[in-house]
């Protein structure tokens, strides 16, 4: 192939993907450049060789106009193997179904839909490989783009391959591709260049001309192809002059434009419905060129002019034929284009495409045609593609002749954009809708969209004042989401902490108190509100009731965890920590997880791990929680979002390693600084508190402990019993018995066995004599009544701290041993060697710890070790691990080896930690 001279390197890099992909070790590769830069060609000597190689290969072609359909290119992609669907679990395809319009149902979830699509390609694939070509993925609509990228993340173990062509443009710098391997195609060198040229050119030419050719392309394939195309045959000869100084894209896009102006106008006209039609549909071409009169074989010379090819579908020679005779058309031309193209597309089939030629037909206003759009939203909102629906309704606000109509589809398609995440373009339709006549539920509801956006795009410090003013202005307007709105704003003061600005966290509080009234029977989240309200007004003893009545809401297996009560389960987690009630706190988180796993949620999955990780570490079970935590940072990076650092600070903080601790924690205190959010530097504080104390620098672990129990907001409960201890071993008696006078009070109110045993465990630390070994035994005995085993264990170290000042070695040696051997095992490393080096000042030199085959496992194999040891499938463990059977059954392959061990029956028996 011509257009790949000089690309050597390139075209070794695509038989290496495809090698890959054929030993079953998937991929994806994306390819960059500006236009004409060789992409395409690239790609289609990836498909040459996939044939040769005997690969199934799918293509589609990312097309501007489309950006606004939910899933076209995706639907493009996959709509030829959707005969394949019923092998997905139910979840999936009706995920996959509903997505594409072929099924009516709750949107999904877009990364269960990104789950489908990896299932059904790697299904697929698994015949004879699978080569999946994307070009011009720069214009994918969102939804698309994002599945695939996902896709690209999450395949490792199937025979196929991704390559994706992006433009060098504004578009394809959004694109949600970070992470996967980049091929930055570069221009062609002279020699390369003029090997090109001629081979390209059959007409003799002057060296000048040549040279000067040359020069000009700078390296562009496709300029070194097309610019001498439209060159009169004389200039060729010599004397050959570009014919402007745009760069070279404008420059190739423009000899489009020059070539397509030359056609007859008939055949012009052909062009550019056919340009203005992004599916390429002949039949459907055809009745749009015969409603405007053009005959039937008016494309006969864009084809003999190398601009397009008819065949089943519309073809252009390259995408910039297509955008250029687009360009270069008239306004008018345009709209007649797409009025044919309206009146030709079925409304039964595929209103929506209907909807948007017709909109883009219109001149000036047209209710009709917004209503259309309107109601395209609702359907794009219903599969899950909000960018889709946004990008309708701003169309449909353009075209609204009333403006309060104008205004209303305005504040919807702010809402829509925000969903998007299209933050700017959302506050511009804000401004748009404050334009027009609105009423004060619709004036409120603008309020709560800008405090929302705020939210989510700074969490800064004002945000709680603004989510309290529309709160207040929809407490007689619409009090149920008065309601919600106040527990928002409560739930921002508490993010915000110290850093909030103007109205803050009391203020909060206070305005809680006055909300609405529920309509019925109080929920799980009316509950929060008001025992949160209480918290931050009353004190912590008066909102125990009211909260511990929302947790047991929550914990109930019976309730249905609808939608509204699912978004508050993670600040449950907050309040069950606050109480120091671990079962709620596990039961709440562990809901969490399994509502976002069945959901297909994986927005919101990472967070949910957290929660339960952060449960385990305190339960002692280390090896689970960083399973969960190495689940949590892969599912961040195949989804592109920022990672979490609380479960790994928590993990490395516990575990003592020095270090890494330090800079987990800066950069988390750095983040949290930088978005205002005043919790997460609490807890950064808490375990830096914890490290400090496990390593026995005591000053450090006091000035880390001291700011989240002054604040008092999310993670005092976390940080007090480490200031008790901290204090009470850097000589601060005061400080100390302060902290556990306070720990004692908030215990007994919430009663529960954890609770009560850290405020054992801390009154003990501040005591002495027969009344501190009373206070170390309560607390041992409460702590073994509840499933933290981090604690029992560190109260067993204590404990045995003690009986060796007290001179009383043989019990504290059975202390110490006991602590040791928990430490060691959870791998809570800094407070083993604590408990090692007084077993060693004791006389008795402890044990080490016995290797298990199970630590040659990675955490994410030995997660999935569990999963096969409960008898799940492998088609199964990989619905739960949003992975295809094939990777699943890669790393089961790995875990045998690893334990040298050839069945799941095997592996069943063997003990995992």
């Amino acid at each position: 192939m011509t257009d790949l001279v000089g690309r050597r390197a390139e075209s070794a890099a695509v038989e290496d993907l495809l090698a890959r992909a054929r030993e079953g070790r998937s991929g994806a590769l994306v390819v960059r450049g500006e236009a004409g830069i060789g992409k395409t060609a690239v790609l289609a000597h990836a498909r040459d060789t996939g044939d040769r190689w005997g690969f199934r290969v799918g293509s589609l072609t990312g097309v501007q106009s489309e950006a606004q359909f939910a899933f076209a290119g995706l639907h493009q992609l996959c709509g030829l193997l959707l005969d394949r669907v019923e092998v997905l679990p139910e979840p999936q395809q009706a995920a996959l179904e509903v997505a594409f319009g072929l099924r009516g149902g709750p949107a999904p979830d877009r990364f269960l839909v990104g789950l489908a699509v990896l299932n059904l390609l790697a299904e697929v694939a698994e015949e004879r490989g699978l080569l999946c070509l994307v070009d011009d993925a720069q214009w994918l609509d969102p939804a698309s783009a994002q599945v695939l990228a996902f896709v690209s993340r999450r395949v490792a173990a199937e025979r196929l391959a991704l390559m994706f062509a992006v433009r060098d443009c504004e578009e394809g710098d959004l694109l949600p591709f970070s992470g996967i391997p980049d091929l930055r195609l570069a221009p062609l060198g002279e020699t390369d260049a003029r090997a090109l040229l001629t081979a390209a050119v059959r007409t003799p030419l002057d060296d000048a001309v040549r040279d000067r050719i040359v020069a000009e392309a700078r390296g562009n394939p496709l300029a070194l192809l097309e610019l001498p195309r439209s060159a009169q045959p004389a200039r060729l000869a010599g004397g050959f002059e570009l014919p402007d100084a745009l760069d070279v894209p404008h420059r190739i896009e423009a000899s489009f434009q020059r070539r397509s102006s030359s056609l007859p106008a008939e055949t012009q006209l052909f062009l550019l419905v056919a340009a203005a039609e992004p599916t390429g549909e002949m039949a459907l071409l055809s009745r749009a060129t015969e409603s405007l009169g053009i005959a039937s074989d008016a494309h006969a010379p864009a084809e003999a002019a190398g601009l397009l090819e008819l065949g089943t579908q519309v073809r252009f020679r390259h995408p910039l034929v297509r955008s250029a005779v687009y360009r270069a058309a008239h306004a008018a031309d345009r709209r007649r284009a797409h009025g044919a193209l309206a009146g030709a597309t079925d409304p039964a089939v595929d209103p929506d495409r209907r909807a948007w030629h017709r909109a883009q037909a219109v001149l000036g206003v047209d209710e009709a045609a917004a209503a259309d759009l309107e109601r395209s939203a609702a359907r794009a909102r219903a599969r899950g593609g909000s960018a889709a629906a946004a990008a309708f309704l701003q169309r449909a606000v353009e075209l609204t002749p009333d403006p309060a109509d104008r205004a209303r589809r305005a504040l919807e398609a702010a809402q829509a954009k925000h969903e998007a995440g299209a933050s700017d373009v959302a506050l511009d339709l804000l401004a748009a809708a404050a334009t027009g006549p609105v009423d004060d539920l619709q004036a409120a509801r603008m309020a709560l969209l800008r405090a929302q956006i705020a939210f989510h795009t700074t969490r800064g410090g004002d945000v709680p004042g603004l989510l309290l003013d529309a709160a207040e202005t929809l407490a007689l307007l619409d009090p149920a989401l008065a309601r919600e709105t106040y527990l928002h704003a409560l739930d921002a003061a508490i993010h915000a902490g110290r850093l909030a600005r103007g109205r803050g966290l009391p203020e909060a509080a206070k305005a809680a108190h006055h909300a609405p009234p529920p309509s019925g029977p109080p929920g799980p989240a009316d509950l929060l509100l008001d025992g949160l309200a209480t918290r931050f007004t009353d004190g912590f003893e008066a909102s125990v009731p009211t909260l511990q009545r929302a947790l047991a809401a929550l914990t109930d297996r019976d309730s249905p965890a609808g939608d509204g009560d699912r978004r508050w389960l993670w600040l449950a987690c907050h309040v069950a920590a606050m109480l120091w009630d671990d079962e709620a706190l596990y039961s709440v988180a562990c809901r969490g997880v399994r509502l976002a796993r069945e959901a297909g949620a994986l927005a919101t999955l990472p967070a949910a791990l957290n929660g339960v990780t952060y449960v385990l570490v305190l339960r002692g079970e280390v090896a689970r929680a960083a399973e969960l935590a190495a689940e949590e940072a892969t599912i961040t990076e195949a989804t592109g979002a920022p990672p979490l650092l609380n479960a790994r600070l928590m993990l490395s903080a516990w575990g003592g390693r020095e270090r890494e601790t330090v800079e987990l924690y800066a950069t988390m205190v750095e983040e949290a600084t930088e978005r205002g959010e005043s919790t997460k530097i609490d807890l950064a504080h808490a375990m830096l508190a914890t490290l400090h104390n496990g390593l026995g620098n005591y000053p450090d672990a006091l000035a880390a402990a001291t700011p989240p129990c002054e604040h008092d907001v999310a993670f005092s409960s976390l940080a007090l019993p480490e200031l008790v201890e901290a204090a009470s071993r850097a000589g601060q008696p005061e400080r100390a018995a302060a902290a556990a006078d306070l720990l004692e009070r908030r215990a007994r109110a919430s009663a529960t066995p954890y609770g009560l045993g850290l405020a054992a465990y801390a009154r003990a630390l501040v005591s002495s004599g027969p009344a501190a070994e009373k206070h170390y035994r309560e607390a041992i005995e409460r702590l073994r009544g509840c499933r933290i085993a981090a604690y029992l264990a560190r109260a067993h170290l204590v404990y045995g701290e003690w009986l060796r000042r007290e001179r009383r070695r043989h019990e504290a040696r059975e202390q110490l041993r006991t602590a040791h051997e928990m430490l060691k095992a959870m791998g809570a490393d800094a407070f083993a060697e604590r408990a090692a080096r007084e077993l060693r000042a004791t006389g008795e030199h402890p044990r080490s710890r016995t290797e298990q085959p199970t630590d040659a496992l990675t955490a994410q194999e030995l997660h999935i070790a569990r999963f096969v040891a409960t008898g799940a499938t492998s088609r199964e463990i990989g619905a739960q691990l949003f992975l295809s059977p094939r990777t699943i059954e890669a790393h089961l392959r790995n875990i045998f080896r690893k334990l040298g061990i050839t069945s799941r029956r095997q592996l069943k028996e063997l003990q995992l930690p």
